[in-house]
């Protein structure tokens, strides 16, 4: 029987295990997005490199598998997190190559055609672990232009903090130069908005006349490590020295649920989208082994400042999921494996099993602007206003979910594909 707990609507592969997003991209009309990915195993190893493309944000083909990691290479302990850039035309994947440990990471390139299924790596890295003593550990490049001059940052840090976001001078794209911390913990906005040991998966981007660094926060509790969310931050790029900083004015959380980290952004014409990762909340090891798969991909979302806070909303292209109204009133069990609550006051939605019901996630919206909850299997994603919201429950082949709200308020769609 289908697994009632899996994401259809989602990017992932039918199994195996997946974490961050990378590489996103639109090449030739057509969108690819490419992810953490151990194919053999739902749990974090062998991690290569995924890929789904899309001509909509809507129908997604499963590629084959991009990166893999190469025995006694540059990446022979992993693929993980990096960006894809187009070097005079050329698609080309920069991401953390790991030869053994985490604190052995390079910066390792690959190229492609532009179907982006066929690539080829470069046999040196673009760039090596810093020799500052300060920074034991750096990863997941990311690759922007100022001012016509291509530059690129990696998070950074160590297990006794503070973190650290460093800058390259990227204009050879072989071959990075190092300018030093663009941002660190003496800031007092970035201290205050984003504590931390190590700033992860670090996207910086130009956004409404501002420009908008986006963290992931890696944490060492009890010598052990805590993914503690992800914070954005709003300012100004100024030249210092050779290089950059950023001075942030304010910041804050991305996103308020449980379930989300390391998100990537793809700069899309005029728009920017993101997507981000959500893991497994409150599932054993046992039943992520006999479900066969891990962690999904969110849904696309459309960023955007109001007031210079970072707004997060569904892509306008996910209305094409609609597939007629579900229900006209809310109340009724809904046993439907994917569905999006439209609001215009308060509601609630919770999922009815043994023990009994869990409230799994309330929004207010307003006739203005509706609150909207999209449900797909096991991901729930939440809109209300300027705040989004990241959670995860499971139903089973016994559990139905229910909608509470005023019925003049509320209505759920049907959603899935032709």
């Amino acid at each position: 029987m289908p697994d009632p707990t899996f994401p259809r609507l989602h990017v992932r592969p039918s199994s195996g295990w997946v974490n961050d997003p990378n590489g996103l991209c639109r090449v030739d009309g057509v969108y690819h997005v490419f992810f953490q990915l151990n194919p053999d195993l739902p749990t974090h190893g062998d991690i290569c490199w995924g890929h789904q493309s899309s001509p909509d944000l809507l129908h997604w083909t499963e590629e084959s598998v991009a990166l893999r990691p190469v025995p006694g290479g540059l990446d022979a302990a992993g693929c993980w997190s990096g960006c894809i850039v187009e070097d005079d035309g050329v698609p080309t994947a920069i991401y953390t190559a790991v030869p053994e440990h985490a604190h052995q990471a390079v910066v390792a390139l690959a190229r492609s055609d532009r179907s982006l299924r066929h690539w080829q790596r470069d046999a040196v890295p673009a760039a090596t672990t810093p020799t500052d003593g300060s920074v034991s550990e750096v990863r997941d490049p990311f690759v922007f232009t100022f001012e016509g001059r291509r530059y690129a940052v990696q998070g950074g840090g160590s297990r006794t903090g503070p973190p650290a976001l460093l800058l390259y001078d990227a204009t050879d794209l072989t071959s990075w130069r190092p300018l030093g911390p663009m941002l660190d913990a003496d800031d007092p906005v970035a201290a205050a908005v984003a504590p931390a040991q190590i700033w992860e998966c670090p996207n910086l981007f130009a956004l409404d006349g501002r420009w908008v660094l986006l963290v992931s926060l890696w944490r060492w509790v009890d010598d052990s490590h805590l993914l503690a969310g992800v914070r954005w931050l709003v300012g100004d790029l100024e030249p210092e020295a050779e290089g950059l900083r950023f001075r942030p004015h304010r910041g804050g959380v991305l996103d308020d649920g449980p379930a989300h980290y390391a998100p990537q952004v793809l700069l899309d014409g005029d728009r920017v989208l993101l997507w981000g990762w959500a893991w497994e909340l409150g599932r054993t090891l046992e039943q992520v082994s006999a479900a066969g798969w891990a962690g999904v991909l969110t849904f696309p979302r459309e960023l955007s400042l109001r007031d210079e806070t970072l707004v997060s909303v569904p892509a306008p292209e996910l209305t094409g999921l609609r597939r007629g109204v579900l229900v006209d009133q809310p109340g009724p069990p809904l046993r439907e494996p994917a569905f999006e609550v439209i609001a215009a006051g308060p509601v609630r939605l919770l999922l009815h099993h043994p023990p009994g019901p869990q409230l799994v996630t309330e929004a207010h919206g307003s006739p203005e602007e509706p609150a909207r909850i999209l449900v797909d299997g096991s991901l729930v994603e939440t809109f209300a206003g300027p705040s989004c919201w990241t959670g995860r429950a499971y139903p089973d082949d016994g559990s139905h979910w229910q909608v509470e709200g005023d019925p003049a308020e509320v209505v759920v769609h049907r959603l899935g594909l032709e």
